[in-house]
């Protein structure tokens, strides 16, 4: 009776006009509402003032830090510290952490893949990596994305060194290596351009289908989400695709959002913007398995999308001054549903 109670009262607090993103996704019974970070961010005071508002983010991803090059320059020689500093902050400020990520064909250390290893030696160094890397911070992490990106458009498998090298099998070893690690971690993989029904989602679930047939340790599907204003998909299609994924017994999450548009933006690509993020976000409140929404940092100051698509940006819910635009409005709206 008491927990019935508790969550009654949380749910009138927080459904207030000026209500925050993690708490209202959890009184819609959601883990959490996150954003990804990064270590050079850290020393912007106010920044860090709102990173650690546990209100609007219930969970932190470390968007660099747990990167292959970053934690592994040197084959066999690991570094954590910049991970170490995020989970550190994260658990100071009661927030959640994912990892990101395991294995993955960017961003990578140069030496795997000028190494020229054979199947067995990169099958062996993958393992070591994952295994290491999962179990350095077992016990902080909420959920791992084990694999990212291992798609084409088309749904087939793209090429990479370790899909070149291993073939399909790498991405049963490496969650096999992962759960051996960290029994207690989710773990998922993750890619983009899946929140829609396409040949990319379809490639998704056959995998998932695959993995389960053969009892592999596959926990959840990471739907990145980098989209662009006026250009989702329909809701009946993002929600459609996150519920196929979860009727196959996994859960599934938004990871990475942000919806970008040409810069300046305006006003009425502000409002849009404000739709397409309630969009996405209702989608995943109403599918019961989609445990929650991480948005791709939470302020345009420090946004990747300008430095990698000229003349796009103004991506995400705060401005390059940290104020509030009214995507933030679309985001709680989607959340109350």
């Amino acid at each position: 009776m008491h927990s019935k109670l508790n969550s009654l009262v949380l749910l009138v607090l927080v459904t207030a006009a000026n209500a925050q993103l993690h708490l209202l996704a959890r009184a819609t019974g959601k883990q959490y509402f996150g954003t990804a970070t990064d270590n050079p961010e850290l020393v912007d005071k106010p920044y860090l003032k709102q990173l650690s508002n546990n209100h609007d983010f219930g969970q932190i991803t470390p968007s660099n830090s747990m990167k292959w090059f970053a934690t592994e320059p040197v084959q066999g020689k690991f570094n954590f510290t910049g991970a170490e500093e995020i989970v550190k902050l994260a658990k100071k400020n009661k927030q959640l952490v994912r990892g990101h990520n395991c294995v993955w064909h960017s961003q990578l250390a140069d030496w795997v893949e000028s190494g020229a290893f054979d199947n067995v030696t990169l099958t062996s160094i993958m393992i070591k990596h994952c295994y290491t890397l999962v179990k350095h911070f077992k016990g902080d992490i909420l959920q791992w994305d084990v694999v990212n990106e291992p798609f084409n458009e088309d749904g087939t498998f793209r090429s990479t060194v370790f899909y070149d090298t291993i073939g399909e099998s790498y991405i049963e070893t490496a969650l096999r290596s992962a759960r051996a690690a960290d029994p207690s971690a989710k773990l998922y993989i993750n890619d983009y351009n899946i929140e829609g029904l396409s040949p990319k989602s379809t490639g998704m679930l056959n995998l998932v289908k695959s993995l389960k047939a053969k009892r592999a340790p596959i926990d959840g599907i990471g739907i990145q989400g980098h989209l662009i204003v006026g250009q989702l998909p329909s809701f009946d299609s993002i929600k459609s695709n996150l519920q196929a994924f979860t009727n196959l017994g996994v859960d599934v999450a938004i990871t990475e959002l942000d919806i970008r548009m040409p810069t300046p933006p305006t006003t009425d690509s502000l409002a849009q913007q404000k739709i397409d993020y309630e969009t996405v976000v209702k989608a995943c409140n109403e599918v019961k398995r989609c445990v929650g929404v991480t948005i791709w940092d939470w302020t345009d100051k420090y946004s990747w999308v300008p430095g990698v698509f000229t003349g796009e940006g103004a991506a995400l819910p705060w401005d390059d001054d940290l104020k509030k635009k009214p995507a933030y409005d679309g985001i709680a709206a989607g959340l109350r549903g």
